[in-house]
């Protein structure tokens, strides 16, 4: 029988408090990921995918399939906070780590302001009383609350959110679909899917790159590694299971949305810029009221549930990469009674209030920090299947050639053409600062402090802040 690998072979102690189930991880994952998560960014993806809305997050789930089994196989074999910085520094290389955890922080860091702007624009729309800065304040220091009592409280609060999510996707779902046995479908029921007047697979991958953003969350389970009471194993399957479950609700409901959708041919052509077309198209099936509870169930999904999670998932990055000195020490400071890392969990509250703020003044915000989010992520998903192949294949002879050779090539390669039709604004912007964490790095190693992770087997590096 293999031994699970504990968290003192790796060089650490337990730090954090174990105590979150194979369900409070399935939860977390679908509240990351947001099963409503469509609503807020359907208008861009039906005009990106040419109609094919449905098609998009088929072709997005597919290939983050491929992205969920190699972390499955990665978290298996190094059971720890920090994802992909962690599985690409101890598969492959100390630098290589670094340079993914950089890149995926550009996702991590700049999700909760993402989040928070969405949601507080549309909170605006309502109660304009408040002003978009205003509710922007109001979550984050809702979410800062919650997350600084502790993981048990934000998986109790998820739970409870998860549920009211599924519950207005329900209500869309059984209006939406009697809208359409009432004749109102404005395509074929096959147009969602595949639209011969539009399709072309750069167009398709486009708005895959798009879409994607409703995928990203699942990746977070990983960061929760040690706060799981679960063996390693399960965290894989959670993340899987909540990929296939979100998976199968967004390719449903935006089916139903395309049909719906009532005046495609200006939507196609001018876009969504003001982000209501779900909503119109809501009113449309089912009237004022049903426009309205999707808007409100998207302004707290995305600004209180998801947001929620990803500041929670943000700061378990941070105290990865700094109780490897790869970040200020300050940030590794876990709370004596709540068990969190609280200082990160600050930090990522500071910069999302200061980044939503900046967002809130430019027209381009969302757009902006959307296509930048998936860039990260992408970007990082890369390393990750390199980390697969490099540790399993190259390090310890696997022929396992499924799981640890064609699986992940074959994520490699549809996330490849993702990234080379993403928006331009966003690679140039994304090189950017992958260029400015070279710099990082070429100063870590004048200093003479090159990355270096504690060692397997109980040795730990001389550099390593636990060696010491």
């Amino acid at each position: 029988m293999t031994t699970e690998p504990s968290l003192e072979q790796f060089g650490y102690q337990q730090e954090l408090r174990r105590s979150l189930s194979f369900t409070d991880l399935l939860v977390y994952g679908l509240i990351f990921m947001v099963p409503i998560a469509p609503f807020g960014i359907f208008g861009g993806v039906f005009q990106a995918s040419g109609g094919m809305v449905a098609l998009a997050y088929v072709i997005g789930m597919v290939a983050m399939a491929f992205t969920a089994l190699s972390y499955a196989q990665m978290a298996k074999a190094f059971p720890m906070a920090g994802s992909v910085y962690t599985y690409a520094g101890r598969g492959i290389t100390g630098t290589v780590g670094f340079l993914a955890g950089w890149v995926i922080l550009l996702d991590y860091v700049l999700v909760p302001a993402l989040l928070y702007l969405i949601a507080s624009a549309a909170m605006a729309s309502f109660l304009p009383v408040i002003p978009i800065w205003g509710w922007l304040i109001v979550f984050v220091i809702l979410n800062t609350v919650v997350n600084y009592a502790g993981i048990q409280m934000t998986a109790r609060i998820t739970k409870i959110m998860l549920i009211g999510e599924l519950i207005v996707l329900a209500i869309f779902l059984v209006i939406g679909l009697g809208a359409l046995a009432m004749g109102k479908a404005q395509a074929g029921a096959l147009t969602p899917l595949f639209d011969s007047e539009t399709f072309s697979w750069p167009l398709v991958f486009g708005a895959v790159s798009v879409a994607v953003l409703s995928f990203l969350g699942f990746d977070g389970i990983s960061m929760l590694a040690e706060e799981s009471k679960a063996d390693s194993r399960k965290i894989g399957k959670s993340m899987v299971a909540a990929l296939g479950l979100a998976g199968a609700l967004f390719i449903v409901q935006t089916w139903v949305g395309a049909l719906l959708t009532p005046n495609r041919a200006e939507l196609l052509t001018k876009g969504d810029p003001a982000g209501t077309a779900f909503y119109d198209m809501a009113e449309f099936a089912g009237g004022h009221w049903l426009s309205v509870l999707t808007a409100v169930a998207t302004a707290i999904a995305w600004g209180f549930a998801n947001s929620l999670v990803a500041q929670a998932a943000t700061s378990r990055l941070l105290y990865a990469m700094a109780r490897d000195r790869q970040l200020p020490s300050f940030l590794a400071k876990v709370h004596p009674r709540h068990k969190v890392p609280v200082n990160a969990t600050l930090l990522v509250a500071a910069v999302s209030l200061a980044v939503g703020l900046y967002l809130t003044t430019r027209e381009d915000g969302i757009p902006l920090i959307s296509s930048l989010v998936n860039f990260g992520a992408m970007s990082a998903f890369l390393a990750l299947h390199i980390s697969v192949v490099v540790h399993y294949v190259i390090r310890n002879g696997s022929r396992d050639w499924w799981r640890h050779l064609i699986a992940p090539v074959i994520g490699f390669a549809i996330l490849i053409y993702v990234v080379i039709n993403a928006n331009i604004a966003a690679q140039v912007l994304g090189l950017i600062w992958l260029g400015i964490g070279v710099l990082v790095l070429a100063t870590f190693y004048a200093y003479g402090r090159r990355p270096l992770l504690a060692a397997l087997g109980g040795e730990t590096s001389e550099k390593s802040p636990r060696s010491r």
